[in-house]
């Protein structure tokens, strides 16, 4: 049995809980409460590093999110999720480590903002603001006329790049200078597996609070 310990508001988690859900996986979903949950025994006999997600396969257990991915895929390759042809699985790659090592940091600075609280320097986020141009730019340019990176169908990529991309007008953002991107995003919210796991009102609300906790300010309550 497949068990999934995540946290909704992570994008990280929810690139796997995705695939899951797109490969029609049954799986078991466990919350972890990132306000100390991360650092009970319990969790850190499944993974030191305490960084969801995580995922346990019977007695084997896979950390890091990239790593899940190729294990599900390998494991379970239908749908497939990864290309055979050799520039169609470098794009994909690409698209993966891009999103993950300029696009997220990037995004992440903007996060006081998005959720409404004070902060933030404005030379930085000028700074991610360019960063960000630069990706959407890329990414723009590797999509063709096919719905998906690479594909007539969903892959890797997408619930990489999927889970970081469409959160970027509520950072100020706009894709409108990114057809194709724009376009893609739109496919991708519509689609069942991202509408279960858009993160709820009430996991924001305790991202947020526990957020402005660790920057010492107070939340104001509606």
């Amino acid at each position: 049995m497949l068990t999934l310990y995540h946290t909704p508001i992570s994008p990280n988690s929810r690139r796997v809980w995705i695939t899951l859900l797109e490969k029609e996986l049954e799986f078991e979903l466990v919350e972890v409460k990132l306000d100390g949950e991360q650092f009970k025994p319990e969790f850190l006999a499944i993974n030191p590093f305490h960084h969801v997600p995580t995922l346990v396969d019977d007695d084997f257990n896979v950390v890091e999110s990239l790593a899940i991915l190729d294990y599900l895929e390998a494991k379970y390759p239908t749908p497939a999720m990864l290309p055979k042809d050799a520039k169609d699985l470098a794009i994909v790659r690409m698209v993966q480590l891009v999103s993950i090592n300029e696009l997220l940091p990037a995004a992440t600075t903007f996060l006081p903002q998005m959720l409404g609280l004070p902060g933030g320097d404005s030379e930085k986020m000028e700074k991610a603001k360019q960063k960000i141009a630069t990706v959407l730019k890329f990414f723009e340019n590797l999509l063709d006329d096919r719905p998906y990176f690479v594909s007539y169908n969903l892959t890797l990529a997408e619930v990489v790049a999927g889970t970081i991309v469409p959160i970027l007008p509520s950072i100020g953002i706009s894709l409108s200078e990114y057809p194709k991107i724009n376009a893609w995003c739109g496919r991708l919210i519509a689609r069942p597996s991202w509408q279960t796991t858009q993160p709820s009102p009430q996991s924001m609300a305790a991202f947020k609070s526990m957020v402005a906790a660790r920057m010492g300010q107070n939340v104001p309550q509606n």
